[in-house]
């Protein structure tokens, strides 16, 4: 497998976004466990993850915590597009891990989506980037076994399991943990 796990990497100028976020943005350090952003608060950053991970997490009408986006060093950190559009967020983001994150206002990138139509151009190239991520994910979900989406996210980072909790990991594969450590079992990994 080439590529990123996270797939909208592959499609959107990721070192624009980079230099842009290091440049113009505000280096901030987050302990494990504390929110990027809370679930229902409208986003005001665009990160760029430094070091650490973090977790997207969403919950069930009865507060089960859902792990539904792992993101790794060197990836971006948003509530993407709600964000643009000033929408509450459906998510909270948590770090897994110690994080330092580059955090763009999203201010600073409103504004200059109305002053630069080729500026208003990437946003766009990246909304369709994690549609199309997220599509894919979805159909995932119900065209392959929890064994092949184990593998493939293992084969991307065989380092995930000093990265994320089993638990998250587990979640993320919307499986249960008993299950997720029989597949590591039987994986090798």
């Amino acid at each position: 497998m080439d590529g990123n796990f996270n797939t909208y990497i592959d499609h959107i100028e990721p070192e624009f976004w980079r230099e842009l976020c290091v440049s113009h943005g505000k280096l901030r350090h987050y302990n494990r466990g504390e929110e990027f952003l809370h679930f229902g608060e409208v986003g005001k950053y665009i990160g760029m993850v430094k070091d650490g991970t973090l977790k997207y997490v969403t919950y069930s009408a009865t507060g089960t915590e859902h792990v539904i986006e792992l993101i790794f060093p060197n990836e971006f950190v948003v509530d993407w597009p709600f964000v643009l559009y000033e929408q509450p967020s459906r998510v909270a983001i948590i770090a897994s891990s110690q994080c330092a994150i580059y955090r763009l206002p999203v201010e600073m990138a409103r504004q200059r989506m109305k002053e630069e139509p080729e500026f208003m151009e990437r946003m766009m190239h990246c909304t369709e980037a994690v549609f199309s991520t997220v599509y894919d994910r979805y159909i995932d979900l119900y065209g392959k076994t929890p064994q092949q989406r184990y593998a493939e996210l293992v084969e991307k980072h065989p380092d995930l399991f000093s990265l994320f909790s089993l638990h998250d990991i587990a979640s993320f594969l919307n499986i249960t943990p008993t299950h997720m450590s029989r597949l590591r079992k039987n994986y090798g990994k």
